[in-house]
């Protein structure tokens, strides 16, 4: 997908567009997204290598995989969940409604509030660093060594929280005016920051790997705040501080935020309830949980998430014009869209997530027989990444509706089935039974909040989805024929050498080139939806808006 700009890529917070101006808006910001986000999670694979070197899934990595959980949940909990969700939607409304001015207005006392409670949380955070590792890991308790050295490195990386909510809070005023490169581009500092500081601080200063890895996250955050800054002035806003808290748009926000904070972040929730039950047992489940959690988000992070952000302003603004056909066409497209991507990526990590594990992991202090354990917590975790993925779009489709509290609802709903189904499935499965039990969870929460959704609408919003589906099914099984025949030509045990690499590549570039002729012989019609979009048509192709 060409990937323009943000200076060519805004999109008229003021005036509605019609549903299919909507969707080459939407295919755009996520594109552009994407990029990012794709370029982030190659860094972010290259970090990973680099901790699987130096602390392969022992001890210290165990200790800096739940230290660092802390900090990420409550990111996903307050940052990219609540704040988004609760922010972008009322900005959106104000701006529409009151114009720029008042917009700007709710911005800065939206950032100043958010400053000051952040300032809060993480003082806080900081004193009580020994009870938060006993809640999120239990049986580390049983390890003094272990606990700590996770609330040591917890408490360095915990002012991270703060710096990153403030990038959440710049990257939706920036996304609601249609600049979304910058954001998207943020997650690049944090996985640079960690590279260069295990890399350096271990081989110049003799600082032990995981003390690094979390002086790194805490540099990420300040460096991510400041990348913001020049953007910000681009387009004009200015966060300066302003305490005019009685401002009833963010009375709104405050309503808003506390149930999507939650609802938000539900996947972030379960995979924290995994690590809680992972910690009871043998050492190493935690860190073969987290080498194939980070396998899952990639998918999840170059399609899912640049979907559910570009989705989310324009699915606001149609609501907000109570534009409902044009939100359910909005919402089908992106479901659509979505599925084009994950279901051919789902087959190719169940196939290939030995050889993707044994080549990027497999080296150093990471064992073949981690490649195993890692293989089998993938297969369970990419089982469910459709409802994964799905579960974003439901979701955002209820905040830009003002929805909050019933993505809530079900979301602990969720939590309750993931918890009840890890403590079935740890016993006869150890690890494989967590990873399991998040997906059946995240199964429960979306196909529950796409039916309530249905019914709200007054019937299906995407009656069209399982006719694409079925087409983008045919197509990966075909690859999928391809990749089971491929990677029969190397010997994965071997970690990465110059043949197994060879065959990975042949295995990925073949697949992805059939998936794309199959989709094209089927006529999927995302497919053409893309490829006018890559030609500069005016819209998008015949069958993809119905």
């Amino acid at each position: 997908m060409t990937v323009h700009s943000d200076e060519s890529q805004p999109i008229s917070p003021i005036d509605p567009h019609r549903t299919r101006s909507e969707e080459r808006a939407v295919t755009r910001a996520a594109g552009v997204v994407g990029f990012w986000t794709t370029l982030s999670r190659i860094l972010g694979f290259v970090r990973d290598m680099v901790i699987a070197i130096f602390m392969g899934a022992g001890l210290g990595a165990d200790a800096f995989f739940v230290a660092f959980r802390i900090p990420n949940l409550l990111r996903r909990l307050f940052a990219e969940g609540a704040l988004s969700a609760a922010f972008v939607p009322t900005f959106v409304e104000v701006l529409q409604k009151d114009g720029r001015g008042k917009a700007e207005q709710l911005a800065r006392v939206t950032s100043t509030a958010a400053t000051i409670a952040l300032a809060i949380v993480t003082i806080l955070g900081i004193a009580f660093s020994p009870w938060l590792v006993k809640i999120i890991a239990p049986g580390f308790t049983e390890s003094p060594e272990k606990f700590s050295l996770t609330v040591a490195l917890n408490r360095i990386m915990f002012p991270y929280i703060f710096f990153i909510s403030l990038v959440a809070l710049a990257s939706g005023v920036l996304n609601a005016v249609g600049y979304f490169g910058a954001p998207a581009a943020s997650p690049i500092v944090l996985n640079l920051s960690m590279i260069f500081s295990v890399a350096l601080c271990c081989s110049l200063f003799g600082i032990g790997p995981a003390h690094a890895l979390s002086w790194g996250v805490f540099i990420a955050g300040v460096l991510q705040l400041a990348l913001q800054v020049p953007f910000m002035e681009k387009a004009r806003i200015r966060l300066r501080p302003d305490f005019s808290f009685g401002n009833p748009a963010l009375k709104r926000i405050g309503r808003l935020f506390v149930p999507a904070a939650f609802s938000g972040a539900v996947y972030q929730v379960n995979v924290v309830v995994g690590t809680i039950l992972a910690s009871m047992l043998p050492v190493g489940s935690v860190s073969w949980l987290y080498y194939a959690d980070r396998l899952v988000e990639l998918p999840l992070g170059v399609f899912a998430i640049p979907l559910g952000t570009a989705v989310l302003p324009s699915m606001s603004r149609l609501a907000g014009t109570e534009d409902m056909e044009g939100f359910k066409r909005s919402l089908s497209y992106a479901l659509r869209l979505t599925a084009f991507f994950i279901i051919p990526a789902s087959v190719g990590l169940i196939l290939l997530r030995e050889p993707i594990i044994a080549l990027l992991f497999q080296r150093g202090q990471f064992t073949h027989g981690d490649t195993q354990q890692t293989a089998d917590a993938l297969l369970w975790y990419t089982a469910g990444l459709w409802a994964f993925s799905g579960l974003k779009i439901a979701t955002q489709s209820f905040f830009s509706l003002k929805d909050t509290s019933t993505p809530l609802w079900i979301s602990i709903a969720a939590v309750a089935v993931n918890l009840i189904g890890g403590l079935l499935l740890m016993r006869p499965m150890r690890h494989g039974g967590l990873a399991l039990a998040t997906s059946l969870a995240a199964a429960f929460n979306v196909c529950t909040l796409y039916l309530i959704l249905a019914r709200r609408l007054g019937g299906n919003p995407a009656p069209d989805f399982l006719p694409s589906t079925m087409r983008i099914s045919a197509a990966s099984a075909i690859m999928g024929l391809f990749l089971v025949w491929a990677r029969g030509l190397a010997d994965w045990g071997l970690g990465l050498t110059a043949h197994t690499g060879l065959i990975l590549v042949v295995c990925v570039g073949g697949g992805t080139l059939l998936f794309a002729l199959a989709a094209y012989v089927l006529r999927c019609p995302e497919l053409r939806g893309l490829l006018a979009l890559l030609k500069g048509r005016t819209g998008p192709s015949r069958g993809i808006v119905h």
